[in-house]
């Protein structure tokens, strides 16, 4: 077995793990909360001046309070939300039936609130929301709002404790699970007579999330005791930043900060709000060190801000995406993937790229794990060169991180320098990023390739069972794969498909027809099979357009094939009984009739027979009908079907 044999068996296995599809999923849940979220971020904080300055003016400032809620509403108890859904997700696959599944998330809703030390927050922070509203309610009524949205939006709920959420997430549900299989043998004597079994569920489900929500209680209350700190997620921080205390502000703890922050990226967790307190404390000074400087008359000598970060590392967010983005769209041949390329690519301008992380996903993805670790590396070790060697001037003006890049570039160094600097970064990240788009990609075909080999062996199995029901109408892997199909024959029902003709011989060996077997060739995946293609544009109501175009294809080609076969041959064209007697089908042979001169040809129709067809006089005028048009009529395979 090759090496890379064994990588890709190794992530094949990554991937089917609970815990990572169960985080994969929660995450791709919130991607409606955080587009949301990152467009009412990008309309408040949109970097001209013009427009921020309407913001503030228009109606009292009443925009710039919508936007701020909705950011409050989204982002602002984003964790919230990430723990209740990767907690979901993880329930769904593992849980049994009669596992509350919503019972388990709420649990672990709570045990979040707990280790997070949410509400002794609130009340701790309460005093200090009241002076400020008893200063400013006569002053400026807008700025109450203000100031109610930022208690609201507090750390503990918000990107910075994701990795929280990620932690009870799953591990709260797990523990739900576990103590719910072992206290099942009691769980008739708390069953409430005559209830319903919902009921009766939930009520079960008080025991196991009371045992989950004061375990995690304990837990927070010992830590809280021995490292002396009012919450988990407060000692979490305090690692980070104590962490980071070791040595001097020179390239190496910058080289390990986007290192860092990328890895926490990889597994969920919002890594740049993570390692805000780091990046407050030992870089985001560095800026004010250069103006100080600059205003004494002398040169900045610091080259890590938190603008040569916001600039020359995370364009388009962690992990450079911007870089992802662009070798996405020029190069992914992937529909999807380039689909969400351009649903993400409007935020991603302005460095908010949740839609991407989340969406691709790179989370938990081993494919992505080596391009998105690099590439900010290159881009941070390039840019502390290009300024270090005076190639490029230091930072010395404030640029807010939605800024896009190249204007970013330039504002934060006053030069086209800075700019040129994010180019090459780009082009750099692009290189980079381009094989493993193009490994996605080839891993994407083969799964889908290896999904629709399982659906078309479970309809072949299956076909008669499935003739009366509709495959759109499952809510299963088959019935997404049915929804995709269906689609693609809508659109492109004429340009894949083709015809085979079946040779039909005579009992002395003269081939005395042939017949126009209808192929409809998938880009990927081939020929489908056909009875599938017939039952799949029949639910989608196309089977009459699919039927004419190959009836239209055989007359087209009705002289070639009298050419191969010899002249004097039939050709036989199979219909539906359900669409042969259709006055639509009979105007659609007046067309053809117009071009091609029927009653010379030897056109058959053959009916199949999937479909009875009813005989009364309605059904005997069409096929009389037809019959004067020159064709002649046949049944398909008969006595095998109706």
């Amino acid at each position: 077995m090759t090496k890379k044999q064994i990588l890709s068996g190794v992530m094949i296995k990554a991937e089917k793990l609970t815990v990572v599809k169960a985080v994969r999923a929660g995450l791709t849940n919130l991607i409606p909360v955080l587009t949301i979220g990152a467009f009412a971020l990008i309309l408040d904080q949109f970097p001209i001046q013009a427009y921020q300055t309407f913001l503030t003016n228009f109606a009292g400032g009443f925009l710039r309070t919508l936007f701020e809620m909705i950011n409050t509403a989204t982002f602002g108890v984003l964790s919230v939300y990430m723990t209740f859904s990767i907690s979901y997700s993880y329930m769904k696959i593992k849980a049994d039936p009669d596992a509350s599944v919503v019972a388990a998330a709420a649990a672990s809703v709570a045990s979040f609130f707990i280790l997070a030390g949410a509400f002794l927050h609130k009340i701790e922070y309460a005093k200090d929301v009241v002076t400020e509203l008893e200063e400013k309610v006569a002053a400026d009524p807008n700025s109450v709002i203000q100031t109610i949205n930022r208690a609201i939006n507090s750390d503990r709920t918000g990107p910075k404790s994701m990795f929280l959420a990620l932690l009870t997430g799953l591990g709260a549900s797990a523990l739900y699970l576990l103590f719910d299989r072992l206290l099942r043998k009691t769980r008739k004597r708390v069953l409430t007579a005559g209830a319903d079994k919902e009921f009766n569920k939930i009520l079960w489900a008080i025991i196991p999330s009371a045992i989950v929500i004061v375990l995690f209680g304990l837990f927070n209350a010992l830590i809280t005791n021995i490292f002396r700190v009012d919450s988990f997620q407060k000692l979490f921080a305090l690692m980070f930043e104590k962490l980071f205390s070791i040595g001097s502000n020179g390239f190496f703890k910058g080289f390990f900060f986007v290192l860092l922050s990328s890895i926490l990226w990889f597994f969920g967790i919002h890594g740049s709000d993570t390692l805000e307190g780091v990046m407050q404390t030992y870089f985001a000074t560095g800026l004010a060190e250069n103006q100080a400087k600059i205003a004494a008359g002398g040169a900045p000598t610091q080259v890590l801000t938190k603008e040569f970060f916001d600039c020359f590392v995370l364009m388009g967010g962690c992990g450079s995406a911007i870089c992802l983005l662009i070798a996405i769209l020029l190069f992914s041949k992937n529909r999807a993937r380039r689909g969400l390329g351009l649903t993400a690519s409007f935020p991603m301008i302005f460095n908010i790229n949740e839609i991407m992380v989340f969406g691709l996903p790179i989370v938990f993805n081993p494919v992505m794990l080596i391009p998105f670790l690099a590439v900010p590396i290159v881009c941070y070790s390039v840019a502390y060169l290009a300024i270090s060697a005076g190639w490029v001037p230091m930072i010395r003006s404030s640029v807010t991180w939605t800024t896009p890049i190249l204007l970013g570039g330039y504002q934060a160094t006053g030069s086209i320098a800075g700019s040129v600097l994010q180019a090459v970064n780009v082009v750099l990240g692009v290189a980079i990023y381009f094989p493993f788009v193009r490994i996605l990609d080839k891993r994407s075909e083969e799964n889908a390739k290896e999904r629709f080999m399982e659906f078309t062996e479970f309809f072949r199995s299956h076909e008669q069972e499935l003739a009366s029901v509709r495959l759109t109408d499952r809510n299963d892997k088959y019935g997404d794969l049915a929804k995709e199909l269906c689609a693609e024959i809508r659109h492109e029902a004429e340009s894949r498909l083709s015809l085979a003709y079946q040779p039909q011989y005579s009992y002395d060996g003269r081939c005395i027809g042939v017949e126009a077997l209808m192929r409809w060739r998938h880009p990927l995946h081939g020929v489908i099979y056909p009875p599938l293609v017939i039952k799949l544009a029949e639910e989608e109501g196309i089977l009459a357009s699919l039927e004419e175009a190959t009836l239209k294809r055989a007359f087209s080609e009705y002289h070639d094939i009298l050419d191969e076969f010899g002249e004097g041959i039939k050709i036989s064209v199979n219909v539906t009984g359900v669409t042969i007697v259709t006055h639509r089908f009979i105007e659609f042979c007046n067309q053809l009739k117009k071009t091609y001169p029927i009653e010379e040809m030897n056109i058959c129709l053959e009916i199949t027979e999937q479909a009875a067809l009813h005989f009364d006089e309605e059904t005997g005028n069409t096929l009389k009908t037809l019959h004067d048009m020159g064709f002649e009529l046949a049944i398909d395979d008969f006595s095998m079907g109706q």
